[in-house]
């Protein structure tokens, strides 16, 4: 494995490349960074040119000024440069998982020609689900929220909104409950701090994010939802953006951080859908 960072408008990007091949980009979600898909990239490596990164304002990856409302179009943009470096003139392969998943599906929908495939794993497209409205509040009540009492606070109003049950989201997952692998003590307490940029500049701006349909139909787009949080608002909206591209959800092993915590059965069913766009 081999790193190096990235300058970007605004921040500066690390970034991890391992193997050989055609490049399959990981792009991770909520307060994860490049080690979250650290066993994945092990076993793909074997015929791809794996990159997983740390997204900006995250990890190792710093913002140049104060931090702010983060956008998913900001993201994709990122990931575009990226790839420019470590793919030029090739199409990559690219797996997002829940915020990263709409993510790549941005990268997709405005520079097709960089993308052979996305593999969108969760992608929390609130706008999609009937109660839509729902949503659009709880992400206004967070932000509020957090502005006036700090990210603790705002962890409470998001929960709230998913039923009043505590989500792994205090365990960083993203945007519903699911679990993952526990890194290392180090790893994890890095990754744990990003929770405030996580709830305060990226949960309330990516909530809000709205797909357009017709700029996914000229790239291969994979919807994936786990067989264990199907029922879940992420899974629930998955599965409805998969109805509205004309397919069938695939279902991977495990929850919405299925990727880490079945990460042998998710490797399999993730190698079988490249597979089948090669």
């Amino acid at each position: 494995m081999r790193s190096d960072v990235l300058a970007v408008p605004g921040a500066e990007l690390y970034y991890e490349v391992r193997g050989d091949g055609p490049v399959l980009l990981f792009v991770c979600g909520g307060v994860y960074d490049a080690e979250a898909f650290a066993p994945l990239a092990e076993v793909f490596a074997e015929r791809y040119t794996v990159v997983t990164y740390d997204r900006r304002g995250n990890s190792r990856s710093p913002l140049d000024g104060e931090p702010e409302a983060q956008t998913i179009e900001t993201h994709a943009e990122d990931a575009r440069r990226l790839l420019e470096v470590v793919s030029p003139g090739e199409r990559a392969e690219v797996f997002g998982n829940s915020s990263g998943a709409m993510i790549a599906l941005d990268l997709a929908a405005r520079w097709p020609e960089l993308v052979r495939t996305v593999v969108a794993h969760e992608p929390p497209l609130f706008h999609l689900l009937p109660d839509h409205a729902h949503w659009s509040t709880l992400m206004d009540d967070v932000e509020r929220t957090f502005q006036a009492e700090g990210p603790w606070a705002a962890l409470e109003v998001f929960n709230a909104g998913f039923g009043g049950e505590e989500t792994a989201a205090a365990e960083g997952d993203e945007l519903g409950p699911g679990s993952i692998a526990e890194p290392d003590a180090e790893v994890q307490g890095r990754m744990q701090e990003n929770f405030g940029f996580f709830i305060g500049y990226e949960v309330p701006s990516f909530g809000r994010y709205r797909v357009e349909l017709e700029r996914l139909r000229h790239v291969r787009v994979v919807v994936g939802v786990g067989d264990l949080s199907a029922a879940e608002p992420p899974g629930r909206a998955a599965v409805a953006l998969a109805a509205g591209l004309g397919q069938t959800a695939v279902v991977f092993p495990g929850d919405h951080g299925g990727f880490g915590s079945a990460a042998e059965g998710f490797a399999v069913v993730l190698d079988r859908v490249l597979r089948e766009g090669a």
